[in-house]
């Protein structure tokens, strides 16, 4: 097992990456309770596979549990199950000091993040994430929310976890798609800030499904980055937005899609940094052989890198730039975009010519349709 710290005065906590932590997951939450008993939020797949097992880890340490289960999909990050999340915490009488497990991938961890946050002013909450995307990314760094029609992550609040139990034998279940989605998640850490990270998962990224120990490295190293930017700048101030490489595009994309089967979160991601990308060289901020390295790596992982791989229709290149223009990082109006100098590079810029950013997005739509 792994474990990483994530140090913010007051309210710290760890990270703790590795297989077989749900079976032992009671065990881990007692030191947190007031009382022996939680409320565990999770979706419909992730209670088939997973919530057996998390529930006799908690009566094997006398945890009295209730269990909600919402629905699966990116559509249930919203207000109609933020509310009825919210009522059933009331209604069955979880107190302030009680502790919400949310059990799932980032959908569950936002939401339940969030009516963690809001209900009788604040519950403290653990994160259990079951995929790969919400293990490197969501579950860390306490940004919790839901989704608006106007832009993904629009409402929210920063609350953070009082733990973070990344089971990565739950990995194990996911399918092949969620799986490379969530990869997207893992390469970001090595374009943003780590050329060395980024080349060793150019060696290793093809066999992460099936080598265990390699998978549960890429974790921690992911969390370790992202635990150390959050410490630094919790309330994305300044540094923390350089996680947000790719998802200015990407967001604009699930928007796009309306937050579809057609295009998971992490598909956006690994678009959207082949579009910062493109954008760098075109800027001659990067060589162009660095956006060609990018392709060939998600070409290896089997990721798509073009627009072609979304179906149906797409806005043309100024509906995406109004849809990027509700980013949560425009600040007095102006749209700031995560470019890079090179692999491991990135930097947070206000400072993009309209034109070159709709002329790269009108040619990705043009590559698309021809």
């Amino acid at each position: 097992m792994e474990r990483v710290r994530v140090d913010l005065p007051g309210r710290d906590y760890d990270i703790l990456i590795g297989p077989g932590l749900v079976a032992g997951a009671g065990a881990h939450l007692v030191p947190l309770l007031s009382r022996r008993r939680v409320a565990v939020i999770t979706e419909e797949r992730v209670a088939a596979l997973h919530l057996p097992a998390l529930a006799a880890a908690l009566e094997a340490e006398g945890i009295a549990h209730d269990a909600l289960v919402l629905p699966a999909g990116e559509a249930t990050k919203g207000w109609e199950n933020l509310t009825r999340a919210v009522e059933w915490l009331l209604a069955g009488r979880f107190e302030r000091g009680d502790l919400v497990v949310a059990l799932g991938g980032g959908v569950i961890g936002d939401l339940a993040g969030f009516a963690a946050a809001i209900t009788r002013r604040g519950m403290r909450f653990v994160q259990v994430p079951t995929t790969l995307l919400a293990q490197v990314d969501s579950s860390v760094g306490g940004k919790t929310g839901i989704n608006a029609p106007q832009g993904k992550n629009l409402i929210g609040a920063f609350h953070q976890p009082s733990l973070v139990l990344a089971d990565t034998a739950l990995l194990a279940t996911l399918p092949d798609r969620d799986f490379r989605a969530g990869y997207g998640e893992v390469m970001k850490y090595g374009l943003l800030g780590d050329e060395g990270f980024f080349a060793w998962l150019e060696a290793h990224g093809p066999r992460l499904r099936g080598d265990g120990a390699a998978l549960v490295q890429a974790v921690a190293r992911s969390c370790a980055m992202k635990a150390g930017i959050v410490a630094r700048d919790e309330y994305e101030s300044g540094e923390r937005a350089l996680l947000n490489l790719g998802h200015t595009f990407g967001h604009a994309l699930e928007a796009a899609t309306g937050y579809s089967g057609r295009l998971l979160h992490g598909e956006g991601v690994a678009l959207g940094c082949v579009l910062a990308f493109d954008l760098s060289a075109r800027l001659g901020l990067c060589a162009q052989e660095d956006p060609s390295r990018l392709r060939a790596h998600l070409a290896a992982m089997g990721i798509a890198t073009g627009l072609d791989a979304i179906s149906g229709d797409l806005p043309d290149a100024e509906g995406l730039i109004a849809l990027m223009g509700q980013d949560k990082k425009v600040v007095a109006g102006q749209m700031r975009l995560i470019l890079a100098r090179g692999i491991g590079r990135a930097f947070v810029t206000a400072e993009v010519p309209p034109d070159a950013l709709r002329a790269l997005l009108a040619d990705a739509l043009a590559a698309r349709a021809g």
